[in-house]
C-alpha cells in the first residue's frame, strides 16, 4: 500500500530578476558521476540552510527572462501553527536487453504509456498535471548554463499519422504497426532547483537532477501523479518501471522494469537497461491506495542516467534515478499547484 507521509511546506520568500542566460551549453543526454552508493551514504547530511539553498530555484520564461526564488521550509505541526523546524529530510545494457518497444496506438495512446513525452532537447518527460511535465534538470541545464534550445523548448506528444484523407477511423485493423508522429507544444516556463545549478552535476548535483516544465496550453491527456518515494524494500517486488525515448530506437517509446539494487536518501540505483534519451523519464510503481480502495500508479523518481561506480577497485555500472523525497515532493507540488494546502499528503 502507499504509505502516507507528513510533507513539509516549502514557500517562496523572495524572487530576484537575473540576467538573461546565454543558452550556450550542449545538451548532454547522460550524466556520469564517480560517487557511488557508499560514497553518497558516507557524505554528511546537509544543514537546514544548505537544504534551503538547494531547494531554491531558477525559473526560465519563454521570452528568455530568468528569475531566482529563495524558499523557506516549514514543518507544520498537527495544530497547524507555522513553526519552523529543521528538516533533513560505457555500457548500459545489462546482459540480455530487456527493453520492450511499445507499438500500436492502442498501447501508445493509453495510460500509462501515453504519459511519456519527448523533449526537443532529446530527453524524455512525464505528464504530471494538466499543463506540467517532469523531467531531468540536465536535459535543459548543464549545471553552469542553459542548453541550446532551452529557450524555445518544446514537448512532443505521439499521435497517429493519418493516411491521406483518412479520419483515423478504419486503420486499427491493419496488421502493420501504425506510423506515429509528434505533435509539439511550446513550454511557457521551466523550474530548476539551485541544488542542480550549484552542484554542476557533482555528487550533490545528482541528488537534484530534476526540473518541471509548464506548457503554454493544457495537453488534455491523462497524467500520472507524483508521490513520495517509499524505501526500496516497500516497493512491490522491489521493482520500478519507466518508459522513455531511448536514442538507439528512434521514434519508439521503450518500456522497461527492473529491481532496485541499492538506495541512498536521494537516489535509487538499479540496472534497468537504458540508453541516452531515456533520461528524464518518470520512474513509477503501482500500489494499493487505501483511502480510495484502488490500485494507483505514481511517479516516485526521475531517471537521471548512467553511473560508473568504483566498488572496491572493481568498476560497476548502475543507472541512477533521483528519488522524490518529502521535501522534493513539497517543492514540485508547489510548482504545480501554486499553494501548499494541496501538497500536504505525499
Amino acid at each position: 500500500t502507499w504509505p502516507s507521509y507528513r510533507v513539509p511546506v516549502i514557500l517562496p520568500q523572495s524572487t530576484l530578476n537575473l540576467d538573461k542566460p546565454q543558452f550556450d551549453a550542449e545538451a548532454r543526454l547522460e550524466v556520469v558521476s564517480p560517487c557511488g552508493p557508499a560514497c553518497h551514504k558516507s557524505s554528511p547530511l546537509p544543514t537546514y540552510e544548505e537544504v534551503k539553498n538547494y531547494l531554491s530555484y531558477e525559473t526560465l520564461y519563454a521570452n528568455g527572462s530568468l528569475t531566482e526564488t529563495e524558499v523557506g521550509i516549514y514543518i507544520l505541526s498537527s495544530t497547524g501553527d507555522g513553526s519552523q523546524g529543521k528538516s533533513r529530510t560505457k555500457r548500459q545494457i545489462y546482459g540480455y536487453d530487456s527493453r520492450f518497444s511499445i507499438f500500436g496506438k492502442d498501447f501508445l495512446l493509453n495510460y500509462p504509456f501515453s504519459t511519456s513525452v519527448k523533449l526537443s532537447t532529446g530527453c524524455t518527460g512525464t505528464l504530471v498535471a494538466e499543463k506540467h511535465v517532469l523531467t531531468a534538470a540536465h536535459c535543459i541545464h548543464d549545471g553552469k548554463s542553459y542548453v541550446k534550445g532551452a529557450q524555445k523548448l518544446r514537448v512532443g506528444f505521439l499521435k497517429p499519422k493519418l493516411k491521406d484523407g483518412s479520419k483515423g477511423a478504419n486503420i486499427t485493423n491493419s496488421a502493420m504497426p501504425e506510423k506515429m508522429k509528434f505533435q509539439w507544444i511550446r513550454v511557457k516556463r521551466t523550474h530548476v532547483p539551485k541544488g542542480w545549478i550549484k552542484g554542476n552535476a557533482n555528487d550533490i548535483g545528482m541528488d537534484y537532477d530534476y526540473a518541471l516544465l509548464e506548457l503554454k496550453k493544457p495537453h488534455k491527456r491523462k497524467f500520472m501523479k507524483i508521490g513520495v518515494s517509499p524505501p526500496a524494500r516497500h516497493l512491490p517486488g522491489g521493482r520500478i518501471h519507466f518508459s522513455g525515448y531511448d536514442n538507439d530506437r528512434p521514434g519508439n517509446l521503450v518500456y522497461r522494469f527492473c529491481d532496485v539494487k541499492d538506495e541512498t536518501y536521494d537516489l535509487l540505483y538499479q540496472q534497468c537497461d537504458a540508453q541516452p534519451g531515456a533520461s528524464g523519464s518518470g520512474v513509477y510503481v503501482r500500489m494499493w491506495k487505501r483511502q480510495n480502495h484502488k490500485w494507483e500508479r505514481k511517479i516516485i523518481g526521475i531517471f537521471s542516467g548512467h553511473q560508473w561506480v568504483d566498488m572496491n577497485g572493481t568498476p560497476q555500472d548502475f543507472n541512477v534515478a533521483v528519488r522524490i523525497t518529502p521535501l522534493k515532493y513539497a517543492q514540485i507540488c508547489y510548482w504545480i499547484k501554486g499553494n501548499y494546502l494541496d501538497c500536504r499528503e505525499g
